[in-house]
């Protein structure tokens, strides 16, 4: 055997000790309970930047390549200048070249100030990168390179008058920009929370003497809620009183069965081309999906809010199912406004569902 051959064969017999000898420490510490997770694995998850920046991929982006990416996947949802309250809290604004001189922003102390945007209450310029990183665009989180991400972020400081227009972001100097951060201050660090006074904390004292306590635990209450039917529509449809993004929905409280669909959405996409079974059968399942999706986000079923309502949508294409599908998933932009709509990546089925149901007007 070749000296080349027995170096391979070594490395090869050291590689597999090691990872059985892993293995079987894992298991046995935990007998039963899966397997230790590879670096590749750890790696794909453990993209976390910290507040030093340890952990900031190398990359850079320009306020003008940024200013692209926002229009592109950002402006729908946030608006062309980050200044959008239709869908979600506007993100720029409300910051000053003085707040940026003195670490401190102005109108966070005046009651009278209308809002609170990202940009007046970031203290750390990690927390935004890292938060755009992980999970924008919100349809399609992870999907930024991290060059964009470099992009957007210098966009977003151009916009609140932290970097110049021909800015240039990147892993170099992004610590310098954050000594220009406009509520850079802001962060309260006497609470001791991290480890020494490496985050200038005048303590290293937790700021609570709680200790754990393990025994003679309370069973967990098992909380729930009940409508009466009587009391179903007293107060109008409370889905529509409940702001169309996040967790709570609101149920509808217009039909007696208000449980949250089930079906696939093979079995909607039939409901729905199976007009004949009842409006109100197909609505529920199409809505259903429309929640899914958070297609309701940008559209209420019955009044615009980034696009259209859904049901002046119905009233414009009658009977052209084929075609809403096409322009569900493809997006688009120009019929409705300037905020263009991204392309979706829902099933194709489920498309063809809520095109259907479209087509037939959206019923109620």
């Amino acid at each position: 055997m070749s000296k080349w051959l027995k170096a391979s064969a070594a490395a090869l017999f050291c590689a597999l000790y090691l990872s059985v000898n892993a293995w079987a420490q894992s298991a046995a510490t935990y007998p039963g309970l899966g397997r230790t997770a590879t670096a590749r694995e750890i790696a794909a998850w453990d993209i976390d930047v910290r507040a030093d920046f340890k952990g900031l991929p190398k990359g850079s982006g320009s306020v003008a390549q940024g200013q692209d990416v926002w229009e592109a996947k950002c402006a729908s949802c946030h608006g062309v200048f980050g200044e959008s309250n239709e869908v979600f809290n506007p993100v720029i604004g409300g910051v000053t070249a003085k707040d940026v001189a003195r670490g401190r922003v102005a109108n966070l102390a005046r009651d009278d100030y209308p809002s609170r945007t990202t940009m007046m209450k970031l203290s750390t310029l990690s927390t935004l990168w890292d938060y755009i990183n992980r999970a924008m665009p919100w349809n399609t989180p992870k999907s930024l390179q991290a060059n964009e991400v470099y992009a957007v972020v210098a966009f977003m400081l151009n916009l609140s008058e932290v970097v110049p227009d021909n800015f240039v972001l990147s892993d170099q100097n992004i610590a310098q920009v954050q000594q220009r951060m406009p509520n850079r201050l802001g962060m309260q660090t006497d609470h001791a929370l991290w480890p020494g006074r490496e985050w200038g904390a005048k303590t290293t004292r937790p700021d609570t003497a709680n200790t754990a306590c393990m025994t003679n635990c309370a069973t967990d209450p098992q909380v729930a809620s009940l409508l009466p039917d009587f009391a179903r529509n007293a107060h109008g449809n409370l889905r529509d009183q409940n702001r169309l993004v996040g967790p709570q929905r609101g149920a509808n409280t217009l039909v007696a069965d208000a449980s949250p669909a089930t079906s696939s959405a093979g079995t909607v996409a039939g409901a729905v081309a199976g007009a004949s079974t009842g409006a109100m059968g197909n609505t529920k399942a199409v809505l259903a999906l429309l929640g899914k999706h958070n297609c309701t986000a940008c559209h209420g079923v019955e009044r615009k809010i980034v696009g259209p309502g859904l049901t002046d949508v119905a009233k414009k294409y009658p009977d052209q199912a084929d075609i809403l599908a096409q322009k569900i998933k493809n997006g688009g932009s120009g019929v409705w406004g300037p905020i263009p709509m991204p392309a979706q990546n829902l099933p194709l089925a489920d498309a063809q569902a809520i095109a259907a149901w479209l087509a037939l007007g959206a019923p109620r």
